[in-house]
């Protein structure tokens, strides 16, 4: 048998229920085979309310793992969390040389749980060398009207003018993801593809627990566009996958709660 082939480069989360763990566990759920390329290890501190630290891993061992990956072949890819402007500079190069197909970007620039990019000037990055290159792009609202540089979004209106802004960058496909944040009776999320906009609406699930949950719908789309669907079926199906994963999330611990990757599969 042969199977499709997705990258996930990206950052390890100790916890388990974000970075390259979501990937390869959704990618699994959607029979595609993952590989990945560690960016970035971030841990939780128990002793100090689980407060993020991260640990960059060598730029050297990033392009080794690169080659090791692009050697097997790859149908699609995604990024999360890079860390910095010269891990940026390098995918940038490596989709380029590689006539990479099938690029999602998930313009990670905070852990959950905190409020404030990491580097700032890797949001300038994302924004000049990643979106230009992306099929399919997925901010959530803070990372949005980043890239954007409008300001905080609050309505549907605010999405489209954030979303119309980024495309402009070069990306084609742009999901900008409002989930339950914006004040509406559904989860929405809002697509774009240069021509016409299109509302994703879904059940506003009340939950704390959606640790991962971004990452897991930015692989779900890799997965889906992996197996040859389109842009807009592969997120499609990605917001049912999310969904289902974020109905059925769970409590971890004390401080934090991961959505269920096997949801889509066990309950849908």
């Amino acid at each position: 048998m042969t199977m499709k082939k997705a990258l996930s480069i990206a950052g390890s989360d100790a916890s388990g229920g974000a970075g390259i763990q979501a990937d390869l566990k959704t990618l699994q759920e959607l029979g595609v085979y993952g590989m990945t390329a560690l960016t970035v290890i971030a841990t939780m501190d128990p002793k100090n309310n689980w407060n993020h630290n991260v640990f960059p891993q060598d730029i050297k061992a990033l392009e080794a793992q690169l080659e090791t990956i692009l050697s097997v072949g790859i149908d699609a890819m995604k990024t999360g969390m890079l860390g910095s402007v010269e891990t940026i500079e390098l995918v940038g190069r490596t989709i380029d040389e590689n006539g990479l197909k099938n690029v999602v970007i998930d313009p990670v620039m905070v852990c959950k749980g905190t409020d404030e990019v990491l580097h700032p000037e890797t949001a300038i990055a994302l924004r000049e060398i990643l979106a230009p290159r992306a099929t399919v792009i997925t901010p959530n609202l803070f990372e949005a009207w980043q890239l954007a540089q409008t300001g905080p979004i609050q309505t549907i209106d605010d999405m489209k003018e954030a979303a119309v802004k980024i495309h402009e960058l070069g990306a084609k496909y742009v999901l900008i993801k409002g989930g339950s944040k914006l004040n509406y009776d559904k989860a929405i999320d809002l697509l774009y593809d240069g021509i016409e906009f299109e509302i994703l609406e879904s059940e506003k699930i009340e939950t704390a627990y959606t640790h991962g949950a971004g990452c897991t719908y930015s692989a779900a789309i890799t997965a889906e566009l992996a197996k040859g669907k389109s842009p807009k079926e592969a997120i499609y199906t990605a917001k049912e996958f999310i969904t289902e994963a974020i109905r059925h999330s769970w409590k971890l611990n004390q401080y934090v709660g991961p959505v269920l990757h096997g949801a889509y599969k066990q309950f849908k």
